[in-house]
Formats: C-alpha cells, sequence, structure tokens
C-alpha cells in the first residue's frame, strides 16, 4: 500500500493542477471542492474549460505519437511504419506546421484556445526530454549497470511521464477528476510493477507498444477535433483503445506462433 501511495502521487495531483490552470478564476479549495461537489457554478466553470483542456491535452498525446512513429526504434508492424522512421528528421518540421496550423484556427476561435495550444507543445517538449534520459536509464537497469539510488530516480521519472501522459489521456474518456485519479492511480502502480517484475512479459509481445501509440495518436486527434466543437459518441475513444490493443496484440501472438513454427527467424 505504501508503494502504491509514493508511486501514485503525481497521477493523483497533476489533475487537479490541470484543471487549476485551465480555470485560474476558481481558487485551489474551489478547485478540490469542485470534484466532490455538485456546484452549479463550479460545473459550469469546469464546462468552459473543456475545450482548453482538450486542445492542450490532444496536441501533447499527438505529438507522442508523432515522435514515436518519426524518431523512436520499433518492430515495424507495417512497411510504412520503416519508411517513416527513415525520414526521422522531417519530425520537427512537421510538428512546427501542425502547431502554426492548430494556433492559426484556435485564435479565430479564442486567444486563450491557442495559448492552451502551445502549452500542449512546451508540455511535450519538456516532457519528451526527461523520457529520453529515462530510457537510457532503462537500458542500464535492464543490463544491470544501474545504482539502487539511480534505478529509485528512474523509477520516479518514469512514474511522472506516466502520470502526465495517463492523466492527459484521461480527460479524452472523461471529465471526472476523481475517476482520472483513480484510474490514473492504478496504472501508475503497474507499470512500475511491471518495469520491476514484467520487463521480459511485456517484450515478448513485439507489437503491443505499436498499438498503444496508434491509440494515444487517435485519442490526440479526438481531443484537438472535439476542442475546435466537433462531438463524437462517448463510446468513440476507449472503443478505439480497445480495438487497437486486441489487433497489435493478435499480431504479436501470430508472429509468436510463426517464430515457433519456424517460420519466421528472429533478427
Amino acid at each position: 500500500m505504501g508503494s502504491l501511495v509514493c508511486c501514485s502521487f503525481g497521477a493523483w495531483s497533476l489533475p487537479f493542477v490541470i484543471v487549476y490552470f485551465a480555470n485560474p478564476d476558481l481558487s485551489i479549495i474551489q478547485v478540490f471542492s469542485s470534484a466532490f461537489s455538485n456546484d452549479a457554478n463550479i460545473a459550469k466553470s469546469l464546462e468552459f474549460s473543456k475545450p482548453l483542456l482538450l486542445l492542450g491535452g490532444g496536441i501533447y498525446l499527438f505529438f507522442v505519437f508523432l515522435a514515436w512513429l518519426f524518431l523512436e526504434e520499433k518492430k515495424y508492424a507495417f512497411l510504412v511504419e520503416g519508411f517513416i522512421h527513415r525520414q526521422g528528421v522531417w519530425f520537427y518540421a512537421f510538428t512546427s506546421i501542425i502547431t502554426t496550423a492548430v494556433i492559426y484556427f484556435a485564435l479565430k476561435e479564442n486567444p486563450i484556445l491557442a495559448l492552451s495550444a502551445t502549452i500542449g507543445v512546451s508540455a511535450f517538449f519538456i516532457t519528451d526530454g526527461f523520457k529520453k534520459n529515462a530510457e537510457e536509464k532503462e537500458k542500464q537497469l535492464i543490463s544491470g549497470h544501474l545504482s539502487a539510488w539511480s534505478k529509485i530516480l528512474y523509477l520516479e521519472v518514469l512514474d511522472a511521464s506516466f502520470s502526465i501522459d495517463g492523466v492527459v489521456g484521461a480527460f479524452a474518456f472523461t471529465m471526472s477528476v476523481p475517476l482520472i485519479i483513480i484510474g490514473n492511480g492504478l496504472g501508475a502502480f503497474i507499470v512500475r510493477e511491471f518495469t520491476i517484475k514484467g520487463i521480459d512479459v511485456i517484450a515478448k509481445y513485439a507489437y503491443l507498444k505499436n498499438g498503444a501509440m496508434y491509440s494515444i495518436g487517435m485519442l490526440g486527434a479526438l481531443m484537438i477535433a472535439e476542442a475546435f466543437g466537433q462531438h463524437y459518441p462517448f463510446w468513440l475513444a476507449p472503443l478505439n483503445t480497445v480495438i487497437m490493443l486486441v489487433l497489435f496484440l493478435y499480431l504479436s501472438i501470430r508472429e509468436i506462433k510463426l517464430y515457433d513454427k519456424g517460420v519466421k527467424k528472429k533478427v
């Protein structure tokens, strides 16, 4: 239980921080009370801030997906992934064009909406730097060339990165802060346990991360579209996640069977 409390602290506090900055007219106390009350005025304020949360979060998630697609070493599920990865030098140009376009259209709607977009972009590049450092530490963790203190620091960075990704993505599913806290608190704990005990199990399913990243990219795109007034049924975001993960889990299991039959050879 102590481990759950420690590793989930970021996941518990971050939703309140995000809501607070999206609703500067509310005090910190009001933000906390809004999560557990039915105050109509506070609910109205939170509803007004919904496009800000969706656009900033959507840009952040979509850029996480693009960074994986263009820059990250991966096992290719489709030939196009290999082609795009070889064009990785275009990632920064592509994201710059997207940023400019989103801000241009956001300024027509609301200048604060444009500010939300730039915050999402800034959050991505800040956390991306921390994640790259964490990836280097992960390699040392797997190889055993990491001290006890370094392992602790690595896990804390991993927790923080997961909390940001998870909390931002959760706003695509619900605006209920208690639900976000519960889901991401448990998620952060599970990620920590898998990192320590289940690296080999996760690595066995070669395309599972591909599915997770495509799901993140779709969630980001949906959040951006909703921020600009498009409306989708509540079940679309979770259905997208389930379909992507099931599809790529199937591809992973199929590849394992091909290896076992000797049809494919590991490279």
